[in-house]
C-alpha cells in the first residue's frame, strides 16, 4: 500500500489522480489532500478518502473548511505556503505528488526531496526555476522523481531498458495550441476564452495558456534537460497535432523509441505513482484506422517566439530561467484578467529577460529574488 500525498488535489492533475486511486483502493492510501482555495470540492474530497492532513492557502479557508466538517471525520488542517512545506515532509507518506501550478511548488518540492520522499512531479516550473539545485538535492537523498507531464513520462518509458551511451536525441511534442493555424495579424483578437478551448486535452488555465504560446513546451524543453540530463542541443521540438505520440527518443544506431497513447493525463499520472507496475485505468487505444495519419511539422518561432526564448536560457543558465518562468506567470494571469492581449505576453517575457542582470551559478535565495524581480518588472509592464 502506498502513501500519497496530492499537493494541488482539486486541479486538474491532482482530480485525475484521485480518480486513479478510487479505481486502485488496495493499491494507495490518501495521507494528505493539499488545496489552495477551492475549499468547497476539498471538502468533498476529504469526506471520500479521509486523509490525516490537509493544507489550504488561508486562514479564512480552514475556518470555513472546519465549519463545513462539523460532525465529520476531520483531519489536521495546515495553512499556507509552510503548511504545503509540512505536508510535503509528512511523515507518514511515501510519495508526494506536486500537481500545484508555478513556483508555488518549488519549496514544498524541496521539503519531499529533504524527507526523502518519493517524487511524482507535475509541476514543471520546479525544474525551469531550480533544475541543477533540485535534482543535485534529490542525488543527494537518493530520491527518485517520477515524471508527471505526459511528455516527460514518454520520454521516461522510451529510455528505460536503454543505456543511456546509446542515447542521441529527444523529440518533444506538441499539438500546437489552439492557433497553430491562426494567422499572427489576428493574435491581437484573441480572448483567453479562445485560448482556454484546447483541441485535445483538458487542462487547469494556466497550463492551456502556457499550450496556447507553446510556452508550456518551452518549459518542457528546459524540465527535459533536468530530468534526462541531456543538453538542450539534443531536443528537437515536433508539433504533431493529434497529441498521439507523446514523445520520442532517438538513439544513435538510428532506431527511434515512441510512446503513444489517447491524448489522456491518466496515464502519466498512474505510471508516476505505480511505477515499476501498470496499472488498469480505463483508458483506450487510440483508434488508428479512424486517425488514419499521424502529422508531424516544424514550430512557427516568428508566431510563437516561446521556445526561442527557453532555448536561449538554457543556453545562457543562471538565473534567466526563473526570470522566464515568473514573467511568463504574470503575464498569463494578466492576459486571462484581459488587461493584455495575448501578443503582449510574448513582449512581457522578452522585455523581463533582456533587462535582467544574469547570475550564475545561483543559489536558492538568488532564484527567488530573480523570481521577485521578474514579477516586478512584469507588473510594471502590464
Amino acid at each position: 500500500m502506498k502513501k500519497l500525498a496530492i499537493l494541488g488535489s482539486t486541479g486538474s492533475i491532482g482530480k485525475s489522480a484521485l480518480k486513479i486511486v478510487s479505481l486502485h483502493p488496495d493499491k494507495f492510501d490518501i495521507e494528505v489532500l493539499a488545496a489552495a482555495y477551492n475549499i468547497f470540492l476539498l471538502f468533498e474530497q476529504i469526506r471520500q478518502f479521509k486523509p490525516n492532513t490537509v493544507v489550504v492557502m488561508t486562514e479564512q479557508g480552514a475556518d470555513q473548511l472546519k465549519s463545513m466538517l462539523k460532525g465529520d471525520y476531520c483531519p489536521e488542517i495546515l495553512v499556507g505556503e509552510q503548511g504545503y512545506i509540512e505536508a510535503a515532509s509528512n511523515n507518514l507518506t511515501d510519495i508526494v505528488l506536486l500537481a500545484m501550478v508555478g513556483a508555488a511548488g518549488l519549496r514544498p518540492a524541496l521539503a519531499a526531496i529533504e524527507s526523502k520522499k518519493i517524487i511524482a512531479l507535475a509541476n514543471k516550473e520546479t525544474l525551469v526555476m531550480a533544475g541543477d539545485i533540485i535534482m543535485s538535492k534529490a542525488k543527494q537523498n537518493n530520491v527518485l522523481i517520477f515524471p508527471v507531464d505526459s511528455e516527460h513520462s514518454a520520454i521516461f518509458q522510451c529510455l528505460e531498458g536503454n543505456s543511456k551511451k546509446d542515447f542521441k536525441k529527444i523529440f518533444l511534442t506538441a499539438s500546437g495550441g489552439p492557433f497553430r493555424q491562426t494567422e499572427k495579424s489576428q493574435f491581437k483578437t484573441i480572448t483567453p476564452g479562445d485560448a482556454l478551448n484546447h483541441p485535445n486535452w483538458d487542462m487547469g488555465s494556466k497550463i492551456s495558456i502556457d499550450s496556447a504560446t507553446l510556452m508550456n513546451k518551452g518549459l518542457e524543453i528546459i524540465e527535459a534537460v533536468h530530468l534526462f540530463n541531456v543538453s538542450y542541443k539534443d531536443i528537437e521540438v515536433l508539433i504533431h497535432p493529434q497529441s498521439i505520440v507523446h514523445s520520442m527518443v532517438g538513439f544513435k544506431d538510428g532506431s527511434i523509441i515512441a510512446q503513444l497513447g489517447v491524448p489522456d493525463m491518466r496515464g502519466a499520472i498512474s505510471y508516476a505513482l505505480s511505477h515499476p507496475e501498470r496499472l488498469n485505468i480505463n483508458v483506450d487505444f487510440p483508434d488508428f484506422v479512424k486517425l488514419r495519419n499521424l502529422e508531424f511539422e516544424k514550430p512557427d518561432t516568428d508566431k510563437f517566439p516561446s521556445l526561442d526564448f527557453a532555448f536561449e536560457v538554457c543556453k545562457k543558465g543562471g538565473t534567466l530561467p526563473a526570470v522566464m518562468n515568473g514573467a511568463n506567470e504574470e503575464a498569463v494571469n494578466a492576459f486571462l484578467g484581459k488587461k493584455i492581449n495575448f501578443p503582449e505576453i510574448f513582449n512581457i517575457i522578452s522585455k523581463c529577460l533582456g533587462e535582467h542582470n544574469n547570475i550564475d551559478n545561483p543559489d536558492l535565495s538568488g532564484i527567488i529574488d530573480a523570481d521577485a524581480w521578474a514579477r516586478e518588472k512584469a507588473l510594471s509592464l502590464i
